[in-house]
């Protein structure tokens, strides 16, 4: 069964600087679980660029394959897009950068399809400074195909079918700072408030900026051993429940005082800390960063906020001096110059 979004818009909607309302930024309805936490990440980018009044032609949304990789069909309508294969979202990405430097890039992918299958170009793309925004829906689990545990699941996690992870995860925040990413923050999905705010600075920030969004899978990650969500309350009971069943769920929704962790109860019964940057933390030493997140996971809390910020480094287009004049916009005659220039080139390798 399929809905159709209502046309009716309130004739007393804000509008932003260019006349658009935040409807203007929406997509169709989406298809995910009930309370799927990419949903609420879908709603927080289509108000950050609602209230940034960037005109939705001038954003290109790109995504690989996966749950979190549907959800730009659920936002932003009016915008370009490229849903590529899986894994393969920064090459292409990277591609369509080079050929119009002009567009902001939004660029949507997953736990699998950035830490597992798309691990290496997530790490070049990183350390190529490309100008665009990377989002990471991170629920530890690959909902998509039914709950197998996800690179990024903690040691000791424990999916749907009790398989039990035996590894560490990848900390996709730590590997970006590492790789020379300039913008580095992790999100939680229902704190609109803090996910809206640090979209914007991320689109608006001029390189690489990587957002690890965790967004609670409610259907396949309910475990109480997952830091994506713990099911203490009812651990002996949630799997008969829930293990095929998706009730109707409010949306998750929080607001943390800067300095302080919280537990937030999700719709299961199952809690999740998470801990907001101090207003007075240095978001420009990576090594602090560095250490911060290491010294709050060992106390079992996951933190969240911009962790580094780098904006005086140089672009991918600064470092390769590239056309001032994006290349779908140049003539023939200046990308095909002909034989004497192609003559002239190969000369002066001799």
């Amino acid at each position: 069964m399929s809905y159709a979004k209502s046309k009716f818009r309130h004739p007393n909607l804000e509008v932003n600087d260019i006349g658009l309302t935040y409807r203007d930024y929406e997509g169709v309805v989406s298809t995910l679980c009930a309370g799927c936490g990419h949903d609420s990440i879908s709603a927080s980018i289509i108000h950050a660029c609602a209230e940034l009044s960037i005109p939705p032609h001038k954003i290109a949304k790109m995504s690989g394959i996966g749950c979190s990789s549907k959800a730009p069909n659920y936002f932003l309508n009016r915008s370009h897009g490229f849903n590529s294969v899986h894994g393969r979202m920064p090459s292409v990405t990277t591609g369509a950068n080079l050929a119009n430097k002009d567009l902001c890039y939004l660029a949507m992918s997953g736990d699998g399809d950035t830490a597992s299958i798309g691990l290496g170009q997530f790490a070049h793309v990183i350390r190529r400074r490309l100008d665009m925004v990377y989002l990471v829906a991170n629920n530890g689990v690959y909902g998509l195909t039914k709950g197998q545990l996800a690179a990024t699941s903690d040691k000791g996690a424990k999916n749907k079918a009790g398989e039990i992870s035996p590894f560490n995860e990848i900390d996709l925040c730590v590997m970006a700072l590492q790789l020379g990413a300039s913008f580095v923050a992790r999100c939680f999905s229902g704190d609109r408030k803090q996910l809206v705010s640090i979209l914007k600075a991320a689109i608006c920030h001029q390189g690489f900026a990587f957002i690890d969004i965790i967004s609670p899978c409610v259907t396949f990650n309910n475990q109480a051993n997952s830091k994506r969500s713990y099911d203490y309350v009812q651990q002996h009971v949630s799997t008969g429940a829930v293990s095929d069943f998706v009730p109707v769920k409010d949306e998750i929704s929080c607001d943390l005082p800067s300095g302080n962790y919280h537990d937030i109860c999700l719709h299961d019964g199952s809690l999740i800390r998470l801990y907001k940057v101090a207003k007075d933390y240095r978001s420009d030493d990576k090594l602090h960063a560095v250490n911060m997140i290491e010294a709050h996971k060992a106390k079992q809390q996951i933190l969240t906020g911009l962790f580094y910020v780098n904006p005086a480094i140089d672009t991918y287009h600064e470092v390769n001096q590239t056309s001032d004049t994006p290349l779908n916009q140049l003539r023939e005659d200046a990308l095909c110059p002909g034989q004497r220039v192609l003559k002239s080139i190969n000369g002066s390798f001799r």
